[in-house]
């Protein structure tokens, strides 16, 4: 059976029969590693909650995303952690909010440098603004879910990021990522589920989680021309040394 890590995938921490039952269909599943991402309260302890429960095939990352800008955010115990966020921008949805999430984006980035952590960035319909925050605050890290065209992955790479593709790249309308999962050298691309969101074809419709992420690694290995079996063993080592695993 192939090995995957899957680089974003989001817990809760008040069924813990529930994340056992995930880790265990994951492992069956051939995905052996997972990153546990936060990005407000309950995410955060959802991710130690699942690193918790299985810490040798669970890393965890904390941090402050854009939708918790208006609410009160808890001080994060970095230790232990393996990456900060998940944190970033999102104009799509709330473009009135520019500023704050700016605001709070640099905050994040400047504790994710004091800490010496890799930071997971959600980027969409703000890739100017997302360049410029990685240039005033020099980081290292992923850019989870990516969504963005061709120009804006490249910069990405030319900062040092590693570009990290979720199940949307089987969707019809995603045409943009697709090109961009193409270009991605193979040392710097990473896969993911963004579960419970972002059911991949032919899971369409169903709460997403980690054992799906074969289907778009399936997926992604065609599009690339390459085997399941070599494109898998190199999305878990890039996945590793993204996150120092």
């Amino acid at each position: 059976m192939i090995e995957l890590f899957d680089s974003h995938a989001h817990f809760k921490d008040d069924d813990e029969s529930a994340v056992l039952e995930t880790l265990a269909r994951a492992r069956s599943a051939g995905v052996t590693r997972i990153m546990a991402a936060g990005g407000d309260a309950a995410a955060n302890r959802g991710a130690a909650k699942a690193k918790s429960l299985a810490p040798e095939n669970v890393l965890a990352s904390a941090g402050y995303d854009r939708e918790t800008i208006d609410s009160p955010r808890e001080p994060i115990d970095f230790s232990g952690l393996s990456a900060a966020g998940e944190m970033g921008l999102d104009y799509f949805c709330d473009p009135g909010s520019k500023t704050r999430q700016m605001d709070l984006f640099i905050e994040q980035l400047s504790l994710a440098k004091e800490h010496s952590l890799p930071v997971i960035i959600h980027t969409r319909a703000a890739d100017d603004d997302t360049l410029s925050a990685l240039r005033e605050v020099p980081s290292r890290g992923v850019i989870h879910c990516f969504t963005g065209g061709l120009p804006f992955c490249r910069a990405l790479l030319d900062l040092g990021f590693y570009i990290s593709i979720s199940g949307i790249v089987t969707f019809k309308s995603a045409d943009n990522v697709r090109e961009a999962a193409k270009y991605v050298p193979d040392d710097r691309i990473l896969i993911e589920t963004d579960s419970p969101f972002l059911a991949p074809v032919p899971m369409r419709g169903n709460r997403n989680e980690p054992a799906f992420l074969v289907h778009t690694a399936k997926f992604l290995a065609g599009l690339r021309g390459t085997g399941l079996d070599v494109f898998a063993a190199q999305t878990v080592k890039n996945t590793m040394e993204a996150f120092k695993a």
